[in-house]
């Protein structure tokens, strides 16, 4: 077995061992490397807007680079040193920093709190959780409104949350899943189309959508895959285009096929009626589809490792 093979089969384990830590630990509750960083990257904006020989657009170019290319070269350098000391150790640090790169079982505990007023028929409740991880106005949602929130966010978030760091840490490493993380949690901060961030978060949106173009498109295959395949497809094919995201757009609609249900259609945003196109087919989603949502994440990213693994392993031997 030649060099390349084995870095990636440790690679394959890594991965394994990086989502059952997700699974069993969820996500740190203190500490989280994400609080510091998101501290830092609120500090470099205060700076960066005061810097006046630059306008708003470089200011936020420069925010950006400043954040995230220093930390991930940083984990290059650990990783690359940890290789020289211990082939173990190396594989540690690389479980670890992909540990703490994914969300599976946060976003996926965010969906139950939803879903378990809303079996009880206490929509106070469940507002109040859908509250916590959607931007829209949820004080007077109705069940149906409520539902399809938290499986859009659970269909959109599994690729940002779960599947886009895998991708990245297959195709570059513990570096290229930071790479993503970082990314991301700044398209989370800065990439709003308001007034205060159209410019300065523009670099933060559209690294976010380069970055996540081709896992998007893995992970609506793998939802399609678990579901109504020609359903997901025709979805992803005729409506994706519709939403406003080029990459949430495409993992909701070929989910929402995948499920054979509808959601979206229009919301409130800060008090402003958006009218978002409905996704997907079939009846409105009822509560009982949030658990085959959360599985379509769940399933689907272990599902997609140990296929990766066995298929390393036939072609190694």
């Amino acid at each position: 077995m030649d060099n390349l093979n084995s870095e990636l089969l440790i690679g394959s384990v890594a991965i394994i061992a990086a989502l059952w830590l997700d699974r069993l630990l969820g996500e740190p509750s203190k500490y989280h490397p994400l609080i510091g960083f998101g501290q830092l990257a609120n500090t470099l904006e205060k700076v960066l807007r005061g810097c006046k020989s630059l306008n708003e657009k470089s200011q936020g170019v420069l925010a950006w680079l400043l954040a995230v290319v220093p930390l991930t070269f940083a984990t290059f350098v650990i990783v690359e040193v940890a290789l020289q000391v211990s082939p173990l150790l190396a594989f540690l640090i690389n479980c670890i920093v992909l540990y703490l790169s994914i969300g599976g079982r946060s976003l996926i505990e965010h969906a139950d709190n939803i879903y378990r007023p809303l079996s009880q028929g206490d929509l106070d409740n469940a507002r109040v959780a859908v509250s916590m991880i959607v931007s829209r106005n949820t004080e007077t949602m109705n069940e149906k409104e409520i539902t399809s929130s938290a499986i859009e966010s659970v269909l959109e978030n599994g690729n940002d949350a779960v599947f886009a760091p895998l991708l990245w840490f297959v195709l570059l490493g513990a570096p290229g899943a930071v790479l993503f993380r970082l990314a991301n949690t700044l398209d989370a901060m800065w990439g709003y189309k308001n007034q205060r961030y159209l410019k300065f978060g523009y670099m933060s949106a559209k690294a976010d959508d380069f970055l996540g173009w081709f896992p998007a498109r893995l992970t609506a295959i793998v939802y399609a895959f678990q579901g109504r395949f020609m359903d997901g497809l025709t979805c992803w094919k005729n409506q994706a285009h519709e939403c406003s995201s080029p990459n949430g757009g495409v993992v909701m609609t070929t989910g929402a096929g995948a499920l054979g249900v509808r959601i979206g259609g229009p919301t409130y945003y800060d008090g402003v009626l958006k009218d978002k196109k409905p996704m997907g087919m079939g009846e409105p989603a009822n509560w009982q589809v949030i658990p085959k949502a959360n599985a379509l994440v769940s399933k689907g990213s272990f599902g997609l490792s140990y296929i990766w693994l066995i298929t390393l392993l036939g072609w190694s031997f």
